[in-house]
């Protein structure tokens, strides 16, 4: 049976947790300025970021088995410690002489496809170790380790790249990489070795993984809707820096996005503490339809006060989303089906990013082509498009009587029972 002592290891690992987002986005913000600085195309920047995120994607089911089938901890060790490769081949080749665009890309995917083995098995322990009631609070303490590369470390690399290069940054990641291991392996020594019981056929346990999410229709209505959402929200995440980086400096625009993710503090941190208690279908549509809104304000002028202000807004409301969405896809999934469910549930739910990733860089550079503007406002303008087309996403999926159905636990059987559609 579940203890609560054990969410004293929750926060050990967590914490290591949030150095290595640190330390990555220490590296995402300094390689978005060097290349930038370098072709001033936001194609080019979103190529390294779909590079970054795809293997992490196509992984993520996969890996989820793996969660299940051997040891979660000691999944998260390798994963975390063999991450660094991709970047130690980027730090080689600028010591060398300097990175091509390629090379860039060649560490970013490297390092993605490591970092895609510990997310699934991280998910998976957070249910090994609590109770059902501990569940939103934990989801809120994950949101504010993810807010950290976005807090945290824009302010600290915009510092760093006014007295030094972007070298030190990168070896300022390498190195959490491996806090983040020494952390899983702490936990799972006091914990012991996981007992998986008979190990299933790798087959057998991608099937019972899509079977977890796909026969229980709630969830997975849930996970696709979150998906159509995660292409939008991709748009913002790609574009806002180089809408910022056209009419200002890296300074400014490390300033700007510790400011904007303050939203997310404030909110993870009063998620993690009181949770969210009752009604998670309608938080999450109503907070990810005001995250619509903040962003076409986002995009409407080069004003960095009204950019810092909105963007506070908009990253104020992720963290009561994704813990709703958390709550709800969690709470009716068996725990013996976690790992593979969620290596489902992740592929699925982030697959929005790809055509973001791949085609809002692309989007925004023929836009300013269009309106013979900078590339700002091409960014701009794809960025309030978004916005705009999420609110109405989510008003759709507050109309959707499946979601609802899941905040009663109405479908924890894999048959569920039927539940009316729209």
């Amino acid at each position: 049976m579940k203890k609560k002592t054990n969410y004293s290891r929750f926060l050990l690992l967590w914490a290591g947790n949030m150095i290595s987002q640190v330390g990555g986005g220490l590296t995402s913000f300094g390689l978005g300025v060097y290349i930038f600085n370098r072709t001033g195309s936001a194609a080019q920047m979103a190529l390294v970021t779909l590079l970054g995120f795809l293997p992490t994607l196509l992984l993520s089911v996969p890996a989820g088995v793996l969660a299940d089938l051997f040891d979660r901890r000691l999944l998260m060790m390798i994963g975390d410690g063999c991450s660094a490769i991709g970047i130690l081949y980027i730090l080689f080749c600028m010591n060398s002489g300097g990175a091509a665009l390629w090379q860039i890309c060649a560490g970013v995917f490297v390092s993605a496809c490591f970092s895609a083995l510990p997310e699934p098995a991280f998910k998976a322990t957070i249910t090994d170790l609590l109770t059902k009631e501990e569940y939103t609070k934990a989801s809120g303490l994950t949101s504010l380790a993810g807010s950290a590369r976005y807090l945290v470390s824009p302010v600290i690399a915009g510092l760093l790249l006014a007295a030094y290069d972007i070298r030190l940054l990168l070896i300022i990641d390498i190195s959490t990489f491996f806090v983040t291991a020494a952390a899983a392996a702490a936990v799972r020594r006091g914990l012991g070795k996981q007992r998986n019981g008979d190990r299933e056929r790798f087959a057998g346990s991608l099937r019972e993984g899509w079977k977890a999410v796909h026969a229980r229709k709630g969830v997975f209505r849930l996970i696709l809707v979150s998906s159509v959402m995660s292409m939008f929200i991709g748009v913002i995440q790609v574009l806002s820096e180089p809408l910022v980086l056209s009419f200002a400096d890296s300074k400014t625009l490390g300033i700007a996005e510790t400011v904007c993710a303050l939203g997310m503090l404030v909110t993870a941190l009063l998620t993690g503490i009181v949770g969210i208690r009752k009604r998670h279908a309608a938080v999450l549509g109503i907070s990810l339809a005001l995250a619509g809104l903040f962003m076409t304000v986002f995009a409407l002028r080069e004003n960095i006060v009204l950019i810092c202000i909105s963007g506070f807004l908009f990253f104020a409301m992720l963290p009561l989303a994704n813990s709703s969405l958390d709550y709800l896809a969690r709470s009716n999934i068996p725990d013996e089906l976690q790992g593979r469910a969620w290596g489902f549930i992740g592929f699925l739910s982030q697959l929005g990013y790809v055509p973001a990733f791949a085609f809002a860089g692309l989007l925004a550079d023929r836009a300013a082509v269009m309106m013979r503007a900078t590339v700002g406002r091409g960014s701009a303008l794809v960025i309030g498009i978004s916005g705009g087309l999420l609110v109405l996403v989510s008003i759709l999926s507050l109309l959707s009587r499946r979601i609802r159905s899941l905040e009663s636990g109405a479908e924890r059987e894999a048959s569920g029972g039927p539940c009316p559609d729209i």
